[in-house]
């Protein structure tokens, strides 16, 4: 029996190869290049032979204003976009299971949920054609007798366009997730308080958020690790360089200065930077998981 079971369990281990191998040379290989922001590198000289500077590189990057403004642009995107991408989904998960009208209520899910699988390529070129110079949203503007507005180019507007595409883009997917904790709450409690004479707000209040705290408590607290991560594609597809001063996020600014501008050590130190937040920050979030609502990821 043992034989058979281990003979067995090699067909798994032959599946894993794939997978262990882009691990490797897509994830760890690359990891050797984090020298290069202790490095002043030289392409010509390699990252072996580059000469070694310590910590200066971390020094100037404190030292650069952009790599600040980044950093500051980069939290309140990402913050906005946790807090939106929870009271929205959950809001309109509750609404949607409160629908009376039980035929429409999978159409309108899966509607919502379809612009979460398009991409940021075609999906930036939508939204910028309907808030374009002459889109329909500027041509509803005139009609009312307003000038056309420049969205994209005005830094006031950008940062709230990004949070709202992006919480447009996700909620649907979100959403599933509520409609699934909501529908595992025993439907006799809402029965139960039906009878006393509980409306439907109250029950809402007192059954369904009470039920599914833990749910959005979970999603509330692994999102943390994702602070530093406010979308380079969406941003990266959106943005220009009217909007750098409220737009521009790490990984555009790494972007930008590091395959671009060819400042390799540069861009190197503020990708390392955010990645030792982000690992400080997603360790974090499991450990409160942990704590707060069980959850164990290993």
């Amino acid at each position: 029996m043992k034989v058979y079971i281990k003979k067995f369990l090699k067909h798994y281990y032959v599946m894993l190869v794939p997978a262990f191998l882009w691990l490797i040379f897509f994830s760890i290989v690359p990891m050797f290049g984090i020298i290069m922001a202790f490095e002043d590198y030289n392409p010509g000289l390699g990252m072996l032979k580059s000469p070694f500077i310590g910590l200066e590189n971390f020094r100037y990057m404190l030292q650069i204003s952009d790599v600040r403004q980044a950093i500051v642009n980069t939290v309140i995107i990402a913050v906005a976009k946790i807090i939106g991408n929870i009271i929205v989904p959950l809001t309109f998960a509750i609404l949607l299971n409160e629908l009376c009208l039980k035929k429409i209520k999978r159409p309108i899910q899966t509607i919502v949920y379809m612009p979460h699988f398009l991409s940021w390529v075609i999906l930036a070129k939508i939204v910028l054609n309907i808030f374009g110079y002459t889109g329909p949203i500027n041509q509803i503007l005139g009609f009312f007798g307003q000038d056309p507005v420049q969205f994209f180019g005005e830094p006031s507007l950008f940062r709230p366009l990004v949070i709202g595409t992006d919480i447009w883009k996700s909620f649907g997917y979100n959403t599933v997730i509520y409609l699934a904790a909501i529908l595992g709450i025993d439907p006799t409690l809402y029965e139960a308080a039906a009878v006393d004479g509980a409306g439907r707000f109250r029950r809402i209040w007192h059954i369904t958020l009470p039920s599914i705290r833990m749910t959005v408590a979970l999603l509330a607290i692994l999102a943390l690790g994702n602070i530093l991560n406010a979308g380079f594609d969406q941003i990266y597809n959106l943005y220009n360089p009217l909007v750098y001063s409220t737009g521009d996020i790490i990984d555009t600014w790494v972007y930008r200065y590091g395959l671009q501008n060819l400042q390799f050590s540069l861009a190197t130190t503020v990708g390392l930077f955010k990645s030792v937040i982000s690992l400080i920050l997603i360790t974090l979030g499991y450990w409160l998981a942990d704590k707060f609502t069980g959850y164990k990821l290993f």
